[in-house]
């Protein structure tokens, strides 16, 4: 059980840093990777000054329980979740080795090193967030003309596709099939589609057996050995609209279990959406913390640890 509400929001390991994102610091293991999921939440491509407790410890546990699930389906990173820190002396040298800090167990990962695509991979199965903006104001979709007098939250007639690109600073920008041809190759990109359509079918059927609506979601892919293999995160509440079932009604925007009622406050603030992102007060950040626990006790059948 979880007995403390502390909040990891930076790392520093004795390893060389490989990448430091928004959410996530990663470290070089030789041929592998250590992924670390911090406690840091972004929204709006910024930064917050303040973590959501516990929220690495979601994201990391659910994304390696979605990995394992579906790696029958697309091939995926991930080696070892680190369930016990005295794994990584099978990675790292006896030389090299440190005393491990205890908050690496259940936060972090094992990785493969791969290359990265430069595309985030959406999918779509409801029409919400920006898609719905997108939709009231030109009837489309990422440019693709839908039904008339569709309703927010609605299902949509079949998931979408939806690319963008994955950019290091600034906002992502949406990308046409023609245009992820373009930059990964023809084959490449129909393979993206393909197998981000199946992951969100079987994930989407599986989460609504336990009353939860997956609504969107997005994912990373990399190359190994030329073939595409998932990577980052997979289906966590940092990655995808997640919507409790017995709540959902057709017309209105939905009660979430992802970082949807932070995004709600930053806007009602009145913050311009520019650095610096202004502090979360004390019951957002309870109830966020509240909602992604609730969303992986839900989905994996068990309490956090």
């Amino acid at each position: 059980m979880i007995t403390s509400p502390s909040v990891l929001l930076n790392t520093n390991l004795s390893l060389p840093l490989f990448y430091r994102g928004k959410v996530r610091d990663t470290y070089e293991l030789s041929s592998r990777l250590l992924i670390i999921a911090t406690d840091r939440i972004s929204a709006f491509d910024s930064v917050l000054p303040c973590g959501i407790p516990n929220k690495g410890l979601v994201l990391n546990q659910l994304s390696a329980f979605w990995f394992q699930k579906t790696a029958g389906l697309v091939p995926n990173h991930l080696v070892e979740a680190v369930d016990d820190v005295r794994c990584l002396d099978n990675y790292i040298p006896l030389a090299s080795r440190f005393s491990y800090p205890s908050y690496l167990k259940g936060r972090s990962m094992i990785v493969k090193k791969v290359k990265r695509l430069p595309i985030e991979c959406v999918v779509r199965g409801y029409l919400s967030g920006s898609a719905w903006v997108e939709y009231q104001e030109q009837g489309t979709i990422f440019r693709e003309t839908l039904p008339k007098d569709l309703k927010e939250s609605q299902e949509l007639p079949q998931p979408l596709f939806t690319p963008t690109t994955k950019e290091e600073t600034g906002h992502d920008r949406p990308l046409s099939m023609d245009e992820l041809k373009n930059t990964v190759g023809e084959t490449i990109a129909e393979e993206l589609k393909k197998k981000s359509l199946a992951i969100y079918s079987y994930a989407r059927g599986y989460a609504q057996a336990r009353g939860i609506i997956i609504a969107d979601t997005k994912m990373e892919f990399g190359l190994e050995n030329d073939k595409l293999i998932l990577i980052d995160e997979l289906l966590t509440p940092d990655s995808s609209r997640l919507w409790d079932a017995r709540l959902y009604k057709v017309g209105q925007s939905q009660p979430s279990y992802d970082k949807q009622p932070v995004r709600d406050w930053l806007v009602e603030s009145g913050w311009d959406k520019e650095p610096p992102a202004p502090m979360l007060p004390p019951d957002v950040i309870k109830a966020t913390t509240k909602r992604y626990r609730e969303a992986y006790e839900r989905l994996v059948g068990k309490k956090l640890r």
